[in-house]
């Protein structure tokens, strides 16, 4: 299997670019732990939310996504609930659909280091 997290996106105004079955998706879904994939209304989309420390660590995550974003050209839905969840919703809106570069970018967002961002829940808390 090929690491999605060293593929680079292919630009949403591709002629070749297509949505992808939902047996496609689940096949590629075990190559992003973490990520789940949702259908909101007949579209499939892969869906992942953290638990930061803070409000402002919550910003500081969204700027390293924003920045991974751009380079990839390919940009996720980001929500900010309440004052520390953190919801990121993937999908080519282009093809209203999931494509490789969904799955590209989500493999790219788990290798990053969000971990000083994110609270750790205290066991038996």
């Amino acid at each position: 299997m090929d690491d999605l997290s060293i593929k680079k996106c292919v630009p949403c105004s591709s002629k070749e670019l297509r949505a992808m079955t939902e047996e496609a998706a689940h096949h590629l879904s075990k190559q992003v732990p973490g990520w789940n994939l949702v259908n909101e209304g007949g579209a499939w989309k892969l869906h992942r939310s953290w638990k930061v420390k803070t409000f402002m660590r919550g910003m500081e995550f969204f700027q390293l996504i924003a920045a991974l974003a751009e380079a990839e050209g390919h940009h996720p839905d980001l929500h900010l609930v309440g004052w520390n969840n953190v919801k990121i919703d993937i999908w080519t809106h282009a093809v209203g659909g999931l494509t490789e570069n969904d799955f590209i970018l989500a493999a790219k967002i788990n290798k990053l280091n969000l971990y000083p961002l994110l609270r750790i829940e205290v066991a038996n808390e």
